[in-house]
């Protein structure tokens, strides 16, 4: 039979003729497979997932009842297209709050995104033509990247790397990498770095903005996880609103992983250019769960409370890796460590990047993390693996230090 013209059909963003053909296997499914194969080869052996990017326990009770009692109001029924008013007036009261920003208007100046990852997959189509670019951070989130090559324009990495804070060089692009470029994508706390921006960086970005007359995209997801001191919002620097959004998460900030609900907040125009976007891909996240988040909103003790569990952990995870050999730090924000992967492991097994230490990690001591060769080679290791308790969380650490330990890993 000759070949499904289905298969002549496909768009060229996603791989034309050739799409599902592909013999290249990415790191994830790499990962899925060794964790796979392991359970397989030693069914009876714990398998530490530390390679987990989203919080281990569920929202909290108060958030689930919440959710229940909005969930049985007729009125909440219908379409939310975009978004409902008490979760932008929410939104507002948050953002003061929590990181002291001011002057959001609530109406023009925030609306609600069923995600994050929706919400960096729409707006390139507000704004990226082909020829256009996109400044992306690297390693790191790809959705607006993605989206941003779908529309036929450039995406120009900006390397985070180790000597520079995890913070990128805007000073290092050339007039070449500048050409057609409309947006900047940051994300601090950073995923996966753990690392967090400052005042002056925020300030020399929004400088840069406005001087190239680029919009910048701030994806805050981690940033309401700060350890060392308060939690800095980009929209709370002098000029950020002029230049740009930031967008909210309520998985990582209030464990409402799969709920679906996120904010954009900051300049009008960009919010309107992605409100019109998004009235054409979705009709709104349902009300209910709206009502829920603005339960959360009101509630940032439940923040408080997650972020006391992941700075425990990580402090364990810290000494723990150290004495594996790891230079490990405790991370400012996130939940995540980003530590270098080793050369070695066992006098003879040698590794030329970090994707060998994970599936060899997974394989041979049934740990698992997430591997990065962006820049530089470099494992990620969560502090939201699964626990029952703090008694709980001393074991699985110590397991992890046992099992690394046996392997002599080399640096």
């Amino acid at each position: 039979m000759s070949e499904d013209y289905i298969q002549g059909l496909f768009a060229e963003r996603i791989g034309g003729k050739g799409f599902g053909k592909g013999t290249k296997i990415y790191k994830f499914e790499k990962i899925k497979r060794a964790k796979a194969e392991a359970k397989k080869a030693n069914p009876s052996m714990e398998l530490l997932d530390l390679g987990v990017g989203e919080p281990d326990e569920m929202a909290f009770p108060v958030v689930v009842e919440a959710l229940k009692f909005e969930c049985a109001k007729p009125e909440n029924r219908g379409y939310a297209d975009n978004g409902i008013q008490e979760l932008k007036d929410a939104a507002v009261k948050y953002l003061e709050k929590i990181y002291g920003v001011t002057g959001i208007d609530p109406v023009k100046e925030v609306i609600h995104s069923i995600g994050s990852k929706p919400a960096l997959a729409m707006l390139p189509d507000a704004f990226i033509n082909s020829g256009d670019a996109t400044l992306m951070t690297i390693p790191g989130y790809p959705v607006l990247a993605t989206h941003t090559l779908w529309n036929g324009g450039r995406v120009v990495s900006l390397p985070l790397s180790e000597e520079n804070g995890f913070l990128p060089d805007l000073d290092a692009l050339t007039e070449k990498e500048l050409k057609g470029a409309k947006l900047l994508y940051l994300n601090y706390p950073n995923n996966p770095t753990g690392a967090t921006a400052t005042v002056e960086f925020f300030q020399k970005a929004i400088e840069f903005a406005k001087k190239r007359k680029i919009i910048i995209v701030h994806d805050a997801a981690y940033a309401a996880l700060s350890y060392d001191a308060k939690p800095l919002s980009f929209l709370s620097v002098d000029g950020a609103k002029e230049v740009g959004v930031e967008i909210h998460s309520f998985s990582k900030a209030f464990n409402m992983t799969g709920w679906r609900l996120a904010f954009l907040a900051g300049n009008e125009k960009v919010i309107s250019a992605f409100a019109n976007v998004k009235d054409n891909y979705d009709s709104g996240q349902f009300i209910a769960i709206q009502k829920a988040g603005v339960y959360a909103l009101d509630h940032t003790e439940i923040t408080e409370k997650i972020a006391v569990k992941y700075k425990r952990r990580l402090a364990l995870m810290v000494d723990a890796l150290n004495e594996c050999g790891f230079e490990a730090k405790l991370p400012k924000g996130s939940f995540y460590l980003y530590v270098r992967a080793p050369k070695s492991a066992k006098k003879t097994v040698m590794f030329e990047n970090a994707e060998e230490v994970s599936e060899f990690l997974i394989k041979q001591a049934h740990i698992s993390t997430v591997p990065w060769d962006d820049c530089g080679s470099y494992l990620r290791f969560s502090a939201t693996f699964s626990a029952k308790d703090k008694e709980d969380e001393f074991r699985v650490i110590e397991e992890m230090k046992k099992r690394l330990s046996a392997l002599e890993l080399k640096f």
